[in-house]
């Protein structure tokens, strides 16, 4: 089916042509005619063009069904391919740190971090598809989301594939000029592993004030969790073990222009069937977040608060070879707070410069089992002093410093730089 833009050029070229080429014209027309007419020919051409890369041209600059601007293309395009993508290169450097001794003997690096192509297709009004690939640190290949969502009503839908987990702030917004800081929060990484996803069917859907969704996913796999957090359990649907499924839910507000106000949660058992010594380990795993995002006159303040419980812990220690102070923390809780400001938002300039600071604390032990011990160097707190420059919404550089102290005294302090685009 051709657009009207298409039908309007090819009626304007017929006209044209009839007018130019009549009988009794033909000896009148000139080289301004036939450039007038390849002129609209060439505008035709493009049309036609568009339409096979997708019925618009969209541009990157909203979020869609909790995903971030780049990743929410195809739900633009009336229908047909839709392409985006984002990166971001990191450069970490501890020379203040090693000048003072440095515990860790950490080298500086500059990473590659991420390169990003969304590609998506629109088959109708009701049925598409979209998928992120990844590339990271310059020669790892993943899959990051692919996915169905057929609509089942104007508010409603089905979603089905390998699905973002919908917990926290990062997991399903984590494209670089959509949030400030050169790493991802510690909380968002340990307790919310990020990025997080698995294999799943859900719900999603939306009313004038509220979006919401909810998955059935291949639970985690408490093989992998280890005193340092939850994020080893991830795993990225390659092969999935799904003999314990999760559930996760997600409820936010967003009835007020800037800001997202809401709360998920998760559960699943992580055993995935194993046994010790002959008994059944369940491994079940709750995880909860409270969060808020709020955007207003320049101010950009982000909060969030997140906090597992994990049974059967002396189990998993024991299945994964755990003892002393390396085992999982049976609680773990973690929070930040953050604030931005662009100085130049009474300015008559698309830049923005923006300051911020965050300050983050997290407890991947804040209570073990009978047996085992807690590492203080897990009890860590993290403060973040920077600032980003947008030149354009779309583009972003950041400079941070961050002060990391913990209960054992072996923070390392460091300076980061990074630079993030999508489109």
């Amino acid at each position: 089916m051709i657009s009207s833009r298409t039908r309007h050029a090819f009626v304007a070229v017929a006209i044209a042509h009839l007018v130019a080429f009549s009988p009794g014209e033909a000896q009148v027309a000139d080289s301004a005619t036939v450039a007038e007419l390849e002129a609209r020919l060439d505008a035709v051409t493009r049309e036609i063009e568009r339409l096979r890369l997708g019925r618009d041209v969209v541009e990157a600059d909203t979020s869609v069904a909790g995903l971030g601007p780049a990743a929410s293309k195809v739900y633009k395009v009336n229908q047909g391919v839709s392409l985006g993508g984002y990166g971001e290169v990191l450069y970490e450097n501890f020379a203040a740190e090693r000048q003072s001794g440095d515990p860790a003997g950490r080298s500086d690096q500059f990473d590659a971090l991420r390169a990003i192509l969304y590609v998506g297709y629109k088959f109708n009004d009701r049925l598409l598809f979209n998928s992120e690939i990844e590339v990271e640190h310059a020669n790892e290949i993943s899959l990051e989301f692919g996915y169905l969502d057929y609509l089942l009503g104007d508010n409603v839908g089905i979603r089905a594939g390998m699905l973002l987990a919908p917990l926290g702030l990062v997991n399903e917004l984590h494209e670089p000029p959509v949030f400030l800081g050169t790493e991802r929060p510690v909380t968002e990484n340990r307790i919310i592993p990020t990025t997080w996803r698995e294999n799943g069917i859900g719900l999603f859907g939306r009313t004038d004030a509220f979006t919401w969704r909810a998955y059935v996913m291949n639970s985690l796999d408490g093989a992998g969790f280890a005193d340092g957090g939850l994020r080893g359990g991830r795993q990225k649907g390659s092969k999935a073990l799904a003999e314990d499924l999760g559930v996760a839910g997600r409820l936010d507000y967003t009835g007020r222009p800037g800001l997202l106000l809401g709360a998920s949660a998760y559960y699943g058992q992580t055993a995935q069937g194993r046994q010790v010594d002959g008994a059944d380990v369940g491994g079940g795993l709750a995880i909860w977040d409270a969060h808020v995002d709020y955007t207003t006159r320049g101010w950009n303040v982000r909060a969030l608060v997140a906090a597992a419980h994990v049974d059967d812990v002396a189990a998993l220690n024991e299945l994964n070879g755990l003892s002393g102070d390396d085992g999982i923390g049976s609680d773990m809780l973690g929070w930040y707070v953050q604030a931005g400001y662009d100085v130049l938002w009474r300015t008559n300039t698309a830049h923005q410069f923006i300051p911020y600071v965050r300050y983050e604390r997290v407890d991947t032990q804040r209570d073990v089992p009978s047996g085992w011990d807690a590492n203080p160097a897990n009890d860590l707190t993290v403060t973040s002093i920077g600032a980003a420059w947008k030149p354009v919404a779309q583009v972003i550089t950041k400079l941070d410093y961050q002060i990391h102290t913990n209960d054992a005294d072996t923070g390392v302090d460091q300076w980061n730089v990074s630079i993030g685009w999508l489109f």
